[in-house]
């Protein structure tokens, strides 16, 4: 969906353009960090670390690795 109209994508693309990359880039970590702490928020309290980042892995990855690579990589992340 896009209810933006082209006057107002162009105006946000040109303010967004005066900026340098590393002020661009510094948006963009924001936003990461911003998300990351959206889905933290969302895991049950009181799990581990570790649950942390695996439930994390998931949670951004799991369209971007087979069933196989996740296990690995959840192997990994837990130390085993």
């Amino acid at each position: 969906m896009n209810d933006t109209s082209p006057e107002m994508q162009k105006l946000y693309h040109d303010l967004l353009m005066q900026k340098t990359g590393e002020e661009r880039f510094l948006m963009g970590m924001s936003m990461c960090d911003t998300a990351k702490r959206m889905v933290l928020s969302s895991f049950p309290e009181g799990i581990s670390d570790t649950e942390k980042r695996i439930r994390l892995l998931y949670r951004y990855y799991s369209h971007d690795f087979s069933k196989e690579e996740l296990i690995k990589i959840e192997k990994w992340l837990s130390g085993s």
